[in-house]
């Protein structure tokens, strides 16, 4: 499969890719593969160039976050396929031939995942990405096998292939021509929810993004921001804020918008009154960053609405996911 890269971003990594290259390298099925450094300050690269000098390694100058730093990774990979792999997933078997075959047959996928797992709870599924995600009306993620933060067991309920609304940046399979056509992930998403801003941009313009279950990994999660990490709740509102604002309709984006600016503003007097009073002040702090950055979100919403085709179905769930989760008590995804 020499027309696929497997482009794993590394940021003081060191003890992930001690742990996890050889299962990349072992099952890879003659994939290339390349090291995308994000200026890691541990000893990553004298690792790399002492126990895997073969391996080509793209030097990053500054720590640019998963977005940038994919994006001047990607610029400099010819290769059909691209594979964005977290350092922090250990693959299995036959991991790669499903989704590119998946691909070859239908020239409309863009993108895709494999179920992702748990790395320390493998019969779980993880939180990034379960078996496929979806986006509400509101503009929040959710995944088969993964609501908020209720995992399900895997009893293979998801073995199948479907397609799905956005597909993992933990292990990402994405047409390389439409990434680059799209422009790539976008650089002020830094970390978190870019992958969905990606796919969300996929289907406006009419492209497939699928889960395949056949092909599976498994994933440590949390490796660069705890989810009790305040900068990595400031990163999910504000990029879910501006994931909306960009990628909406015009027909509804100015009355929903409003309902999420109104359950943001909840969550952050909910996390103040719980006690975490951290993670309440980064809620607002997300708000305040979207609000002061509305002249730049408008000008990247014009150009993702160009690009949007006017025949498109974007499948949306119609109902709040917070609503169905927090008040009426369903935990998993075929409750829904």
């Amino acid at each position: 499969m020499s027309d696929v890269a497997v482009v794993i971003l590394n940021y003081n990594g060191k003890e992930y890719l001690e742990k996890f290259l050889p299962s990349v390298i072992k099952y890879s099925n003659g994939c290339k593969l390349i090291i995308a450094d994000n200026c890691s300050t541990d000893d990553s690269i004298l690792f790399l160039n002492k126990s895997y000098p073969d391996i080509p390694l793209i030097q990053i100058p500054n720590n640019k976050g998963f977005s940038a730093g994919y994006n001047f990774a990607l610029k400099q990979i010819q290769s059909k396929y691209y594979i964005l792999l977290n350092s922090d997933v250990e693959v299995t078997s036959n991991w790669v031939s499903p989704i590119i075959d998946m691909m070859e047959d239908d020239t409309f996928i863009a993108a895709a995942q494999p179920k992702i797992l748990a790395f320390h709870q493998k019969d779980h599924f993880e939180y990034a990405g379960a078996a496929g995600g979806f986006v509400d009306y509101l503009g929040y993620p959710f995944c088969r096998g993964r609501i908020f933060d209720t995992l399900e067991k895997d009893q293979h309920q998801y073995n199948d292939i479907k397609q799905v609304f956005w597909a993992s940046g933990a292990c990402l399979f994405v047409r390389s021509e439409v990434y680059h056509a799209l422009g790539g992930l976008d650089d002020d998403f830094f970390a978190h929810m870019e992958e969905i801003d990606l796919c969300w941009r996929i289907n406006n313009v009419g492209y497939k993004v699928m889960y395949n279950g056949k092909s599976a990994v498994y994933h440590v999660g949390g490796g660069t921001l705890h989810k009790s990490n305040p900068r990595k709740t400031y990163l999910n509102f504000r990029n879910g804020l501006s994931l909306l604002f960009k990628n909406y309709n015009s027909v509804h984006l100015y009355t929903r918008l409003p309902i999420r600016i109104c359950l943001d503003l909840i969550a952050a007097g909910k996390f103040i009154l719980s006690g975490s009073a951290q993670d309440g002040w980064a809620v607002l702090k997300a708000l305040a960053h979207f609000i002061g950055r509305f002249p730049s979100n408008l000008k990247k919403r014009e150009q993702v609405q160009q690009l949007r085709k006017e025949n498109v179905s974007i499948a949306l769930h119609p109902r709040s996911i917070v609503y169905k989760h927090f008040i009426q008590g369903k935990k998993l995804f075929n409750e829904l």
